[in-house]
């Protein structure tokens, strides 16, 4: 990437082009705006270490590779698909794999003990809902409202935890009625189908799509309509770190990211480059 721009802390790709005629943005949750479920992976990885039948010739540093692989190269598709691939796996060890279903409900429940305590904190004030919520995200979907851009939220979380998560970090207001995610019969949902939804209902064309998101599902959508896709390289375990997520920015950025940021701190900068109020020069130094 040696001819991308950088200013600040926004990485251009050299393909990035402002889009003045942007008018519909699509935001993923958990990572992007979210983080009441950081650290995520830290429950699947092991769980799927443990129930993985092992070979001989491989070390437990090896599966957790080969794991954390797997459900990155899926993340941003509902969870699901995560447990279809774990699946997949335990069979062609020679085992025999529980129904994906089971695998997603064990997660969940042990993902919901990791959670408990930060749900309940932030219910009862005990915890600021702002250090949940991804660095300077506020100001930018604020932005974005008084502007008169249509906001869509969605993601592969199950749908009831995105409503409930979103109502609880006050973010719901700037979606509405526009907050989708996964559904227990998982084929009626993915964000390719949000994404024709928002183009056929708005009559509009993918030039004028924007989307934010760390997983590699919201980029490639959005890039195969000819949106715009900005990828959030998001330091989930250190919000506003600003240190961008190496292994994030490097996968977004293979498949098509325009541009990469680590949080929000220099939306205003990002907004004037995609509404044309600025040209990208030189890489700053």
């Amino acid at each position: 990437m040696s001819s991308a721009v950088f200013v600040r802390s926004i990485e251009f790709s050299p393909g990035f082009a402002a889009r003045p005629q942007v008018s519909h943005v699509l935001f993923d949750f958990d990572g992007t705006l979210s983080l009441i479920r950081e650290g995520w992976p830290e429950i699947m990885v092991p769980m799927f270490v443990e129930l993985l039948p092992k070979r001989a010739d491989e070390t437990e540093s090896d599966v957790r590779h080969l794991m954390l692989d797997d459900i990155m190269r899926l993340n941003g598709k509902q969870t699901i698909y995560q447990m279809i691939q774990f699946a997949d796996r335990v069979k062609e060890r020679g085992g025999t794999p529980k129904d994906p279903l089971w695998y997603k409900k064990e997660y969940l429940r042990r993902l919901d003990e990791r959670i408990a305590a930060r749900i309940e904190g932030i219910q009862s004030g005990r915890l600021n809902r702002d250090h949940f919520i991804v660095h300077e995200a506020w100001p930018m979907l604020d932005y974005l409202q008084k502007r008169g851009l249509k906001m869509y939220l969605a993601s592969g979380t199950d749908e009831v935890y995105v409503k409930k998560e979103a109502e609880l970090l006050n973010l719901s207001r700037f979606f509405g009625q526009h907050i989708y995610g996964a559904q227990d019969d998982f084929k009626s949902f993915s964000k390719k189908m949000v994404i024709d939804r928002i183009l056929k209902e708005n009559r509009i064309s993918g030039a004028q799509l924007l989307a934010f998101g760390d997983g590699y599902v919201e980029i490639e959508n959005t890039k195969a309509v000819g949106g715009l896709a900005i990828a959030v390289a998001s330091d989930e375990s250190f919000n506003g770190s600003g240190r961008v997520d190496a292994w994030k920015r490097q996968r977004l950025l293979g498949v098509g990211a325009d541009a990469v940021i680590p949080d929000y701190r220099d939306a205003d900068i990002l907004l004037d480059a995609i509404f044309g109020k600025m040209s990208l020069g030189q890489p700053n130094d």
